[in-house]
């Protein structure tokens, strides 16, 4: 049934002399228009004035480009103040209003890899008709920090005025919390700067103190901010300049305006002048060649997007030859010398439907919402994390709330906060969240947090099916066993009672005590499809075995006999991987190692004094205490019995003609090594001796950078540690310190 026209039914035709037919919006597309003009507006507003989004960048993207095609297809709708002819917004009444002495253009957007080849093609045509068509054109490309344009006006090289972008001829005065940000000059430095200049740039937070900023307003029970572009935005519109001082803001500049004399050539030049005025630059950019240097910038930096300074939404690329720039000139709007590139969007806004809890492998009960499906990042979400009651609590949102959500590559969704200036408007009513006080599994009374621990636990940690299940899912991961056939569905399936009523698994201690005899009665419960269509009746199927019929009995399916195969297998694991696979609190790969490689034994382990397990290097008396009250429950030491008696390995094999070259020394591993995995290179330092750390500090021996190494090979370089390459941490490893270690270049 049809619910409106579609696009052949959108436009009517009209004659007019000469005669030809010509286009005319149907009143179903002018309603369209109207409406998309009148959303933008309000979304803008909200964005650039009250720094409150109400939908998302990629929402918003959405609905401008569906305007700017309906005023393709009709140029006669559009009017000197629809969206797509103005800059960014307006200045707000709340600050004073100034004119930029050079209007501040917005960037034309791209989606997509094909867009941007088509607009650096098109440029490219562009730029060869220029004089006698040897133009080549060089792009300066660059990330597009995700923050607020501001504007520094310097007059004889003192700082006079701070603006932001606005409409892009006025924008707001901020002067006062701009001189609150310490990497901006109030005074030029070197020599040869305009008498009056213009320079553009971008304030922003830095993502490490965005985080650490959050999470220091929800220790004190405030609401974290939403992301680092309205945090910075919202800091430089303070009305007391000391409080924008409390922020971590700083600055990368990017441009010029207007300027008295500058005889700088490119855009790349002029960024050597403002960085030789002391103005802070970033150092993301590179002059490229080619369309496909471009692309091969953009991989890079999209792989990398969440390990840099500052977050990014995408990529700018600019003409970086100025008479090229001025001669392709400007639409209304924006440079037809500069596009901007968008990644995929991480934040998006959705529903959130209800907030539910699961109960994790130590009995940490954690809230999570569950929202309308929604793409992000790539991949479709409709649950989220939101860690503990005091983060819920904190974070202000409530059952039925319009929600922003955000997913960083692939760390795990996060509920940033609500969109408030929705939450009158969502139908039915938003409501409160409240913590259950029974367990959802096992229906055990919930144990209160302990003093100095937030979160809230189930004690039944023996026989709440959810527990099990999760120790079950965790004992087979990478950092464990690592049983690839043991995934998630196999451990609901060996674990919760759906059929036979008590499952394969009542504890983890029968592990390896599991037989295909076991297996073969295990059901779970699953949606029937009807040709790839799930019909919403559920059934019982078998799930270790195959559905058998009258002529093809029931038999072990493929992943049924590998999960043997890799059991018998996991047998084999070192000791530090069989401590991690028992869910000890606080007990990760970091202090399994260190244990292991002290104690070298299980039973050396059982038997250590806490005093004796605190001062293992790694380990400490938070540990310690943890591992004592582990081992002095009855049913723990059945499972690592159990595990022993099935030929699990609890003794590691010490080579005795394995140097200690590395003895006392600290070792960080830092990006990808051609021939070492990151646990195979701290494996080689602990088996020699050495501490392998996670952090560099001053306490640091040495840094081994691979590729991609990133802020630790940084911070190795301000601290003054030894860095080495691949071929330098074999040298280190055979012969030690002493050894005549090549440092990476």
């Amino acid at each position: 049934m049809s619910t409106g026209p579609g696009p052949a039914e959108q436009t009517a035709t009209r004659t007019t002399a000469p005669g030809g037919p010509e286009a005319i919006p149907s009143d179903s597309v002018r309603e369209e228009y109207e409406n998309l003009v009148d959303l933008v507006r309000k979304y803008r507003f909200a964005y650039y004035q009250e720094d409150t989004p109400l939908v998302s960048d990629a929402e918003f993207d959405q609905l401008f480009r569906r305007l700017e095609e309906i005023e393709a297809l009709h140029p006669e709708l559009v009017s000197n103040d629809s969206p797509t002819q103005e800059v960014g917004g307006e200045a707000s009444a709340a600050f004073a209003a100034v004119e930029h002495l050079q209007r501040m253009y917005s960037l034309e957007d791209v989606f997509s890899l094909e867009e941007l080849e088509a607009w650096l093609t098109k440029a490219s045509a562009g730029i060869a008709k220029l004089g006698d068509g040897s133009h080549q054109p060089a792009w300066l490309t660059e990330l597009k920090i995700d923050g607020l344009a501001v504007n520094l006006l310097y007059r004889d090289g003192k700082l006079v005025r701070a603006a932001t972008r606005g409409d892009g001829t006025t924008g707001e005065d901020i002067t006062h919390n701009v001189l609150t940000i310490r990497e901006i000059p109030q005074e030029l430095s070197g020599e040869g700067f305009p008498a009056e200049v213009e320079i553009r740039g971008e304030v922003f937070i830095p993502s490490k103190a965005f985080a650490e900023f959050n999470e220091a307003l929800i220790e004190a029970g405030k609401a974290p901010l939403a992301n680092p572009r309205n945090a910075a935005a919202g800091s430089l519109r303070q009305k007391d300049p000391a409080e924008t001082a409390k922020r971590p803001l700083k600055m990368f500049v990017h441009g010029i305006g207007a300027r008295e004399g500058l005889q700088a050539r490119s855009q790349s030049e002029t960024y050597d002048l403002l960085k030789d005025w002391g103005l802070p630059v970033s150092p993301y950019s590179e002059v490229l060649g080619s369309l496909e240097e471009v692309l091969d910038f953009i991989k890079r930096y999209g792989d990398q997007r969440h390990k840099l300074l500052h977050e990014i939404d995408g990529i700018v690329v600019k003409v970086d030859d100025f008479a090229i720039q001025r001669a392709l000139g400007y639409t209304t709007r924006v440079p037809r010398w500069a596009v901007a590139y968008k990644y995929p969007p991480e934040e998006v806004h959705t529903k959130l439907l209800d907030i539910l809890v699961n109960v994790g492998r130590t009995g940490r009960v954690t809230p999570f919402g569950m929202m309308e499906p929604v793409k992000v990042a790539g991949s479709t979400v409709e649950m989220a994390t939101l860690h503990n009651q005091d983060v819920v609590k904190a974070k202000g949102v409530k059952i039925g709330d319009i929600v922003v959500l955000r997913k960083a590559g692939d760390v795990i969704p996060e509920i940033v906060g609500p969109v408030l200036a929705l939450r009158d408007q969502q139908d039915p009513p938003v409501r409160d969240f409240e913590m259950p006080t029974a367990c959802p599994s096992c229906g055990t009374p919930l144990a209160p947090a302990k003093e100095g621990d937030v979160d809230i636990r189930c004690p039944n940690a023996r026989s709440c099916p959810s527990q099990l299940r999760e120790r079950v899912f965790h004992l087979a991961g990478r950092g464990a066993f690592d049983i690839e056939a043991l995934g998630w569905e196999a451990a609901i399936a060996l674990t919760q009672p759906t059929e036979p009523e008590v499952p394969p698994l009542t504890t983890e201690a029968a592990l390896f005590d599991l037989t295909p005899e076991l297996l073969a009665e295990v059901r779970i419960r699953r949606e029937k499809r009807s040709k790839g269509v799930a019909t919403g009746e559920f059934e019982l199927v078998p799930y270790f075995y195959s559905k058998g019929t009258a002529k093809a009995p029931s038999k072990p399916t493929a992943t049924t006999e590998k999960l043997f195969r890799e059991l018998e297998k996991a047998k084999t694991q070192p000791l530090w991987r069989v401590l991690v696979a028992l869910s000890i609190r606080h007990v990760g790969p970091r202090a399994s190692r260190a244990l292991a490689t002290a104690f070298g034994t299980m039973d050396a382990i059982r038997k250590a004094s806490e005093d004796e397990l605190a001062h293992v290097d790694g380990v400490g008396p938070t540990i310690a205490a943890a591992l004592k009250e582990w081992f002095a429950e009855d049913w723990h030491v059945e499972i690592v019995d159990r595990w022993a008696a099935a030929g699990v390995r609890m003794e590691d094999e010490r080579d005795e003609s394995m140097p200690r070259t590395l003895e006392g020394l600290t070792v960080v591993v830092t990006g990808s090594l051609p021939n070492f995995s990151r646990d195979e290179a701290k494996e080689a330092i602990l088996l020699r001796g050495g501490k392998a750390a996670g952090s560099v500090s001053k306490n640091t021996s040495y840094v081994v950078a691979g590729e991609n190494a990133g802020t630790k090979l940084d911070k190795a370089e301000q601290l003054g540690v030894p860095v080495l390459d691949e071929d330098g941490f074999r040298q280190l490893l055979a012969e030690g310190p002493a050894a005549p270690a090549e440092a990476a270049p």
